[in-house]
């Protein structure tokens, strides 16, 4: 007679429980290890004997002893509610539990003649990838999930999916790009081929479309646009196929070209969709406009960008300079 099988422990139980509720991949990655590093913190002790005196230590001990910033204190603080409250059914008294307050930051914004010396000092894919994060608008990650269905280059735009906050949204598609990505489509489409030849050439899909559509994962318009040079391999089914291009890739490229352009400034990938929706605030765009095309819920999320124009939000110059 078999063994019975081995109920979930804890951790799988609180995996799965994201996942049930859609939350996204790295989401459920990031709350998994706060989950760990709370446990770590209190020496395995099962969270049903703890409540909110041991939560509000270990939010204590991230910000004083670690040092951490208010938004990953609060980042953690989100986890643990989700643990309490989803998984063992029970509401914290939050009023013991110790909230970090965020402070208004703002953003690094480049000058578009500092966006040109970075850009000009990187090559290839990394070339193509940081031109849509300044020319779109696009998060890093948004840019490296493409498929080559998302862009419609006679309409000069480009469709997000499943972006920040699991939303949809079209944006621009710059003009000076269209060749540039035509040309790297087409050596995408080459590589693509010799993997379908050699019996591979397949990408995970969203969701359960593999299993609704069990040939889509081959289709050219499935492909990422910037697939990694090297095959993986499920570990499951033994198919090979191709994932698109690791975020750090990018970063380091773009870390190397703000070094070598001389700048000062804190510039990151993230700073080219900073300067994205200043520079279209600073030729008159409408505030309306540049939500939609950066996916903000909130217009008070963009409205942070009138505080870096260069003149203001009213167009104020300094007394100064009229000296």
């Amino acid at each position: 007679m078999e063994p019975a099988p081995r109920p979930p422990g804890l951790i799988q139980r609180y995996r799965e429980e994201l996942q049930v509720r859609h939350y996204a991949r790295r989401t459920v990655s990031t709350y998994e290890q706060w989950l760990r590093r709370f446990l770590r913190f209190h020496h395995r002790r099962h969270p049903r004997e703890m409540g909110s005196a041991e939560v509000n230590a270990f939010l204590s001990h991230l910000a004083v002893e670690r040092q951490v910033s208010a938004s990953t204190q609060n980042q953690a603080l989100a986890a643990l509610l989700f643990l309490y409250r989803e998984l063992l059914d029970r509401d914290l008294a939050l009023e013991g539990v110790v909230r970090a307050r965020k402070r208004p930051r703002l953003p690094v914004v480049l000058t578009p003649e500092e966006v040109r010396a970075v850009l000009q000092r990187l090559d290839g894919v990394e070339a193509l990838v940081a031109g849509l994060l300044y020319g779109s608008g696009l998060r890093l990650i948004e840019a490296l999930r493409l498929r080559v269905h998302d862009l419609d280059f006679s309409r000069h735009e480009l469709m997000v999916r499943d972006g920040k906050g699991g939303k949809d949204r079209r944006t621009l598609l710059p003009d000076r790009l269209g060749a540039q990505l035509r040309g790297h489509l087409e050596a995408v489409r080459q590589v693509h081929r010799q993997d379908l030849v050699q019996g591979w050439g397949r990408v995970i899909l969203p969701h359960a479309l593999g299993r609704k559509y069990p040939n889509a994962g081959v289709e050219w318009g499935w492909q990422w646009v910037f697939p990694q040079h090297q095959r993986w391999c499920d570990a499951t089914t033994g198919g090979q196929g191709r994932h698109h291009l690791d975020p750090s890739l990018i970063q380091k490229a773009v870390r190397r070209a703000v070094l070598a352009s001389g700048l000062t400034k804190p510039a990151t990938c993230h700073t080219f969709r900073h300067s994205f929706a200043t520079h279209l605030l600073e030729r008159g765009q409408d505030i309306r406009t540049i939500q939609e095309l950066l996916g903000h819920s909130d217009v008070k999320t963009t409205m942070i960008y009138t505080h870096v124009l260069n003149r203001g939000p009213l167009g104020v110059s300094s007394p100064a300079d009229l000296l």
